[in-house]
């Protein structure tokens, strides 16, 4: 389920990716609940009314947030990996096997289609964006799951390399998994006698 590092790391600093329908913000919401970390959603960070950052000014915005003590970032931008993966003390990676994922988007999207979610991706959902066209929620996520896949086991190791420790969720049972250790913990780091992590230069 992870690569472990010589020492647990700390729970400071946690950047979670992976592909749609992984419940990456499930689970960045459930850690920032848990940890009582401010939480931040990259497309939410690049998105601006005015259109999407420039790559420069994102990554400025990313890096200024991850130089803080605390923190949980979640988004699937390999290019801003210097400044969010090398950064975390931990990363996740929902790494979900392609069956699922597809069985989940048409899931969601049925549903959204039939009216049972009120969401703003919801509201602009059509057959066509769904499922039907070129660029596709469904098309898109199949392509991207294969091209993207390679060069983020290449990332990943990059950043176990400088220490971060990587936990590779396979499924929703991994991630139950992982959910009750961070909870153990996280309650052990305030137990009397155990290490105190604190942050340093």
């Amino acid at each position: 389920m992870s690569v472990p590092c010589k020492d647990e790391a700390p729970l400071r600093k946690i950047a979670l990716f992976g592909p749609p329908a992984t419940g990456k913000t499930t689970l960045a919401r459930w850690l920032s609940t848990e940890l009582d970390h401010p939480r931040t959603d990259l497309d939410d960070l690049l998105f601006t009314p005015d259109g999407p950052l420039p790559l420069e000014e994102f990554r400025r915005r990313a890096g200024e947030i991850t130089r803080r003590d605390r923190w949980i970032v979640e988004g699937n931008f390999s290019k801003l990996a210097d400044v969010v993966w090398h950064r975390a003390d931990v990363l996740v990676w929902l790494d979900f096997p392609l069956a699922l994922i597809v069985y989940r988007i048409v899931r969601r999207s049925l549903r959204q289609l039939a009216g049972r979610e009120d969401s703003a991706q919801a509201r602009r959902l059509t057959w066509s964006t769904a499922f039907l066209g070129r660029r596709s929620l469904l098309r898109t996520a199949i392509r991207k799951y294969r091209t993207n896949r390679p060069r983020y086991a290449r990332q990943v190791s990059e950043a176990a390399d400088l220490g971060v420790e990587i936990v590779r969720l396979r499924g929703p049972r991994d991630v139950r998994r992982w959910k009750r250790e961070t909870a153990k913990r996280r309650v052990g780091s305030r137990s009397p006698g155990a290490a105190q992590h604190t942050t340093g230069p």
